[in-house]
């Protein structure tokens, strides 16, 4: 048997660092004894119990698997000429089949039956006899011989007679029928006729502000000059400036114009108005018919 004064003198005969290292090695065991002792394990039992629980709803897991694996999507009425990538797949074509069908169509070329369909594809019989049933095809194609024996018949939709008015005669609301002419443009229009008494050329259409071309052009379709009665003419060799300036061709600058070529060579004629400065020559023939020689 082993003297403890001979263990006690062992001990001491090591040096410090080590009876620190036996000290510390001593002390771990007893935490470690102690953790161990006074523990709480029940966080494994609480695991155990969740795991029991699904466990218990396996059978309800395993069920829904089960249908998952026997669902069959529904498949609906369809023209096989416009089979996708994506519905050729879900219908249980292979790649190989469905570019067959997608080749054929670049051609501008149609299936007009099932066994078309097969003869382009060249489908299985199994998967053709599944989804064959669900081909819709155009109702010419069911009824080729209807078709082909009816007489092709058009109808042309005869469209309204415009009434041509005379522009003249036009009210306001005639005017604001035209697509682009509001109030104040077909206030416009009828201010100006008032001033001259009547338009005498559908061209005095291009003086009105506010109106374009396009709007002008549908007024040359609904509306021509057809009389120019009360139209209000001026005397260019008696006028004074004043007058001629009032006239709606005229400006001032042009009035006094014509005032000092008539003194300087006399009564003017239609042939001499290219020759008064500030003449708009482009509406001679349009503002003469409003002059009186």
């Amino acid at each position: 048997m082993i003297n403890d004064n001979s263990i006690v003198k062992s001990i001491l005969s090591y040096s410090k660092s080590q009876r620190i290292g036996i000290i510390l090695l001593f002390g771990i065991i007893v935490v470690g004894q102690g953790f161990y002792r006074f523990s709480d394990f029940k966080s494994e039992n609480i695991n155990n119990e969740e795991q029991g629980k699904w466990l218990a709803n396996q059978v309800l897991i395993d069920s829904i698997k089960l249908q998952n694996k026997n669902y069959k999507p529904a498949i609906y009425p369809f023209n096989p000429n416009f089979i996708s990538d994506f519905k050729g797949y879900k219908l249980g074509m292979s790649v190989a089949e469905i570019d067959r069908l997608l080749a054929y169509r670049k051609q501008n070329k149609f299936v007009n039956s099932a066994a078309e369909f097969q003869a382009v594809t060249q489908v299985s019989d199994s998967l053709l006899k599944v989804i064959s049933p669900y081909f819709k095809f155009p109702d010419w194609v069911n009824n080729k011989k209807q078709y082909i024996t009816a007489p092709f018949k058009t109808t042309v939709a005869k469209a309204d007679k415009i009434v041509v008015l005379d522009i003249n005669q036009a009210s306001k609301e005639d005017l604001m029928k035209v697509y682009g002419i509001g109030d104040k443009i077909s206030d416009r229009i009828l201010d100006q006729k008032n001033k001259l008494g009547a338009f005498v050329s559908m061209e005095q259409m291009n003086d009105i502000w506010g109106l374009s071309s396009e709007v002008i052009a549908k007024l040359n379709q609904s509306f021509e000059v057809k009389s120019t009665l009360g139209i209000q003419k001026i005397n260019i060799n008696n006028a004074s400036v004043k007058e001629l300036s009032q006239f709606p061709f005229f400006k001032y600058s042009l009035a006094k114009e014509i005032v000092i070529f008539r003194s300087m060579n006399g009564d003017i004629k239609t042939e001499d108005l290219s020759k008064i400065k500030g003449f708009p020559v482009d509406k001679i023939k349009i503002i003469a018919l409003y002059l009186e020689f």
